[in-house]
């Protein structure tokens, strides 16, 4: 995510200009998010703190009664210096990077070798106190008192530990200072509030945004911010009316996030709200909840590029993401308010920073058969304005091979893919544009580029007849190509009612007579027959955002990814379990273990913001990605329930399923924000229990002095692992197509994967 933090404070405009952008803001003087295609820089506000280019400060005033008639009490620009005050980002190299071990304690707060008025933000409290004193002859002894109190506050929490919250009902001289920084409100009531726009120029976005909130403090107009209109260029404009913590996401690539923090300076630290609306399960929860710092934290170590994981191959490396060192002032379930002294410190201690990653090469025990492609989608290249490239790793001796950037055409976010039944032809999506573009798998060159619509996500192609099926996540439709992608040969809604839903990641049937889109928009799938273009619609949970099916085409399931859950859905027979009966549709909650306000059940299963989840081409295993517990749910089909958990690693997102040598499958799970893919084996020992699905390998993916290449990586290498395609092809349906030396790779059940008999 990419934060701004406003302030409602006594200062007037406040500006600080970067790159033809305000990112400081006073009152009408808006914050403007530029949603752009560049890494780090998806929410852009064109203010660099804390290695992220995505966050801004503004300031909304209160208003008082100056000389000449009401306006808002001080004056002023805000300074640079002043911003970075408000943030700690001048004195960040103080403040970060405390905690060095889960057995080491943390510096007391009147260690750090900086002033508490300074780390706490009193400093900015102490000024506003003393301008209202100073405008206000009545609220002068109040504010003197405040002055006293904001002194005695410092020295009382000198010896308290950094990663440690304070609860301010529990300190005497907190609650008397907090009181009377509420008294004195009175005398500079609440101002204007702070205006944010979003806006989508094409030449920053080549493909359609569509911001919507994810948080909101309870009680702020116009929440949820989420109208339904779907993917636009322009430029949108929302108010922020109360103090509290806002984040928006993209809905066409919820990865992509923003934030703004609204903060009034009479109160101790920067203001979270008291209870924040989550955009999932209706939430509404104290600022403080579990859920709430597990989102932050996953907020600044996407939205920051040098908190990525950046593992290497032959040896342990340390991984310590760096939060902003800010005091935030949050508030429990009783109401009480407790004070974060520096969040950096505190998700070190909670989320256990730094952490050690191990060697980022490890070979399962058995080989794989054939290709691993995986879409690195955020690699820089020179010579391309646009990120990423295409990697293949051999599965049988875990090189890598290949990496195609495509610096000639641009190509810009390649997302997934997939090839022809020959695997002539490498299937390439470039979902933040309008193209697919096709390579020659074998030496990666470029042959054609076909436009289809705003951002297509997910391609595959229909058993038998070779045919191209994309999904344009932006749109409102799945358009088919004829066999090599030369041309579309036909548009099908995915809306029978017009509605616009935003299909992404699609799944065809092995008969390729069913395709299954989940619309991100409208919560709910679209069940499309190709032969006559006919929908049903079938509800989900919250923003599903990919399908698979059983290799039966019995059933198919959604990862949603705000519901939390995964949706089972028959295609034809009522085919999903619940209770020991056979049902129509049933939702799989990854949070049965979770609570929001308290964190998971130690040892349970626990998912969240799952993506991909294909089942296995036997049908043995269902396997989702999810990026909120940096795991691998693992679900038996037969019983539709989570079987456990597996670990993966940053921004878990795509995984596939490829062939084991001998039998067998692994499952290869990509991850945006890490340069490893996992490689998943569901039944080690080939008994047909998944109880004992294993992590057994793990690969880098940056580039060797081997690897052939199209173009020069310049940054990021191996990282935005996302579309996943292990080659041959051993989904039912694909499986016996195999011919030649694919086939010879493959084993009798491999080729036959839901008919044994036939071996």
């Amino acid at each position: 995510m990419s934060l701004a933090v406003a302030a409602a404070s006594t200062a007037t405009v406040a500006v600080i200009p970067a790159q033809a952008q305000t990112p400081v803001g006073v009152g009408p003087l808006p914050i403007t998010f530029d949603i752009k295609d560049d890494n780090g820089k998806w929410f852009d506000s064109g203010l660099n703190l804390f290695g992220s280019q995505s966050l801004a400060v503004a300031e909304l005033p209160r208003l008082g009664t100056l000389a000449g008639g009401g306006g808002a009490v001080g004056g002023g620009a805000l300074s640079s210096a002043q911003a970075a005050s408000l943030t700690n980002a001048g004195i960040a190299d103080s403040l970060t990077g405390l905690v060095k071990g889960a057995t080491q304690a943390a510096p007391k707060l009147g260690e750090t070798g900086v002033s508490l008025l300074d780390s706490l933000n009193l400093d900015s409290t102490l000024a506003t106190v003393r301008t209202i004193g100073a405008q206000r002859p009545e609220a002068k002894a109040k504010a003197a008192e405040a002055e006293k109190l904001i002194g005695r506050f410092s020295q009382q929490v000198a010896a308290m530990p950094t990663d440690q919250p304070i609860n301010l009902a529990e300190l005497p001289v907190g609650l008397d200072l907090q009181g009377l920084l509420t008294d004195l409100q009175q005398f500079a009531v609440k101002g204007p509030p702070v205006t944010v726009n979003f806006r989508v120029d094409p030449a920053k976005s080549e493909g359609l945004r569509d911001p919507f909130a994810l948080i909101a403090p309870e009680g702020a107009k116009g929440y949820p911010f989420d109208d339904n209109k779907g993917g636009f260029f322009g430029e949108q404009s929302i108010q922020l009316t109360e103090p509290g913590l806002y984040a928006f996401a993209d809905r066409i690539s919820p990865y992509m996030l923003g934030a703004v923090v609204v903060d009034d300076p009479l109160t101790i630290g920067l203001d979270f709200g008291k209870n924040l609306q989550v955009n999932s399960h209706g939430l509404t929860v104290p600022s403080n909840a579990d859920i709430v710092q597990r989102l932050v934290n996953t907020f600044f170590n996407i939205t920051n590029p040098n908190n990525w994981q950046r593992f290497k191959p032959g040896e342990e490396t340390t991984w310590n993401p760096i939060q902003p060192p800010v005091p935030i002032l949050q508030y429990d379930a009783a109401g009480k308010p407790v004070l974060i002294p520096n969040l950096d410190a505190y998700f070190d201690k909670k989320f256990m920073y730094p952490k050690t990653l191990k060697p980022g090469d490890k070979a399962p025990p058995k080989p794989g058969v054939g290709e691993v492609w995986i879409d690195t989608e955020m690699e820089e290249w020179a010579g391309k304005n646009k990120v990423g490239s295409a990697t293949k790793i051999n599965a049988e001796n875990w090189s890598v091979e290949r990496k195609i950037g495509a610096p000639g055409i641009d190509m810009n976010n390649p997302h997934n893919m997939w090839t022809d039944k020959n695997y002539k032809y490498l299937y390439q999506s470039e979902w933040f544009d309008d193209k697919v573009d096709v390579f020659d798998r074998e030496t990666g060159r470029f042959i054609r580029q076909t436009q289809v619509g705003h951002n297509p996500a997910h391609v595959m192609t229909k058993p038998g007849t070779d045919e191209l099926i994309v999904g344009l996540n932006a749109g409102n439709e799945i358009v088919e190509l004829a066999p090599g992608g030369t041309h579309v040969t036909r548009r099908i809604t995915v809306s029978p009612s017009g509605e616009i839903r935003h299909p992404h990641a699609h799944w065809t049937s092995a008969d390729g007579k069913t395709v299954i889109t989940p619309n991100t928009l409208t919560n709910n799938a679209s069940v499309v027959d190709m032969a006559s273009g006919n929908v049903r619609t079938e509800q989900t949970g919250q923003l599903p955002i990919a399908t698979s099916m059983t290799p039966d085409n019995a059933k198919a399931y959604t990862a949603d990814f705000l519901g939390q859950s995964i949706t089972c859905i028959s295609l034809k027979d009522n085919a999903c379990n619940k209770d020991g009966e056979k049902v129509h549709s049933k939702q799989i909650d990854l949070w049965e273990n979770y609570n929001p306000l308290t964190g998971p059940k130690q040892g349970k299963p626990f998912g969240g913001l799952m993506i991909q989840l294909p089942v296995s081409p036997d049908g043995k295993a269902l396997l989702g990605a999810n990026v909120l517990s940096t795991t691998v749910s693992v679900v038996d089909p037969k019983t539709d329930r989570v079987v456990k958990d597996l670990p993966c690693t940053a921004g878990c997102h795509g995984i596939n399923f490829g062939a084991k040598q001998g039998g067998g499958y692994y499952g290869y799970v990509s991850n945006k924000f890490s340069n490893v893919i996992q490689i998943i084996d569901v039944d080690p020992n080939g008994d047909g229990n998944i109880e004992d699905a294993a992590v057994v390998g793990q690969k880098t993916m940056d580039a060797t002095a081997e690897t052939k290449m199209d173009g020069t990586i310049t940054g990021q290498s191996g990282m935005g692992g996302q579309g996943v395609l292990p080659v041959p092809l051993v989904y039912n349906g694909w499986a016996q197509q195999n011919q030649g030396k694919w086939r010879e790779m493959l084993t009798c059940e491999q080729l036959n994967p839901i008919t044994p008999g036939a071996c």
